[in-house]
């Protein structure tokens, strides 16, 4: 048996597509949100860049009783509520010492938890639509260390993490999308 999720997987597909969903439009509105912010580090833009790692962990809580209740267990995910909840805290500490900071602590949460993703999607893929989880955890873990890197570079800017989140929310669309067609059999 699958660790990850149960032989009865009827309800964590459904679960997952709905999740998936929210997790895209949310991705989308914040990204937009923080494009607009520019590269303030106000209240507005410090909040911004707080809500996304918790939204994060609570989409995994979420996912982690849908796991639970198609009689499987989650692993990956509990790994992502720490990594994610970390993310909160350092983002946090980060956000007081600039930009370069909150980046290269957004970078160490990408590549984590790109990794984790990359896990549980290909843990996941008798699910249907989990390849788009997979090249998204790929993705992320790319980026967060180019967020990283671009931390130390002379116009250090927040707005490609609006990006990397809009893209990160396509990716959820398409495997939400994937996992319809496999539940239809198409």
């Amino acid at each position: 048996m699958d660790t990850l999720v149960s032989d009865r997987p009827t309800a964590v597909p459904v679960t997952l597509r709905k999740l998936y969903f929210l997790r895209f439009a949310f991705a989308a509105v914040w990204a937009g949100l923080l494009f607009a912010a520019g590269d303030a580090l106000g209240p507005a833009g410090v909040t911004l860049l707080l809500v996304y790692p918790l939204f994060d962990v609570g989409a995994a809580i979420v996912d982690i009783r849908s796991a639970r209740a198609g009689g499987g267990t989650a692993p990956a995910l509990y790994v992502n509520v720490a990594i994610s909840s970390l993310a909160v805290v350092g983002l946090a500490v980060a956000a007081a010492s600039g930009i370069p900071a909150v980046l290269r602590v957004w970078g160490i949460w990408a590549v984590t938890a790109g990794v984790v993703q990359l896990v549980a999607g290909a843990t996941r893929r008798r699910l249907g639509g989990q390849w788009a989880m997979i090249v998204s955890g790929a993705i992320s873990t790319v980026a967060g260390a180019s967020f990283f890197a671009q931390a130390g570079g002379d116009d250090p800017s927040l707005r490609g993490l609006a990006g990397y989140a809009f893209l990160g929310g396509v990716f959820f669309l398409v495997s939400a999308l994937r996992m319809n067609r496999a539940r239809d059999g198409r």
